[in-house]
């Protein structure tokens, strides 16, 4: 007896409804200060050994390496920054010792007018916009602060290329 048979999924509720979860929620995201130290643990103790990195300049002047793995049906984004624009991904790590903290969960928007619809939300919410990002072909993307859950949302709107970089993603 497989999983399949064991728990039913109901159908995803995507569209711009009413409700910030009303999204497809595909990622699970940790911030961290060392990122080749924290690949490592994700590889050798959570099995994702292998990544497709992301990284560069943020428009403010810092930089920024993504590391993303597929494992099952979630992707594991790791994330590390520094300098100016990077504050979301390191302003809640310890400046001391090495950590890797959960930072946020991410959602894809599939259309652009859900995409306004998730920007109307978080403003009517009034949630903080800690960080905004428009690559024309690429992908849009938003971070939010919701302090109720003590960690951030991540809304995705990806375009052509962003697909084609998500649908390269390694599965683990």
């Amino acid at each position: 007896m497989g999983l399949e048979q064991l728990v039913t999924k109901p159908p995803r509720i995507v569209g711009p409804g009413a409700g910030l979860f009303r999204n497809d929620h595909f990622q699970m995201a940790y911030a961290t200060n060392d990122i080749d130290r924290a690949r490592a643990i994700f590889s050798e103790r959570f099995g994702i050994k292998e990544f497709r990195r992301l990284e560069g300049p943020l428009a403010e002047g810092g930089q920024f390496h993504i590391e993303l793995g597929w494992a099952g049906g979630v992707m594991y984004e790791l994330a590390w920054a520094k300098g100016p624009g990077g504050e979301v991904f390191y302003e809640r790590l310890p400046a001391d010792r090495f950590a890797i903290q959960h930072h946020h969960l991410g959602y894809l928007v599939p259309t652009e007018a859900a995409w306004a619809a998730v920007q109307g939300e978080i403003e009517r919410l009034g949630y903080r916009v800690a960080l905004k990002t428009n690559a024309p072909g690429f992908m849009q993307a938003c971070i939010i602060e919701v302090p109720e859950l003590g960690h951030y949302l991540e809304y995705i709107f990806p375009e052509s290329d962003g697909v084609a970089f998500f649908d390269a993603v390694p599965s683990n």
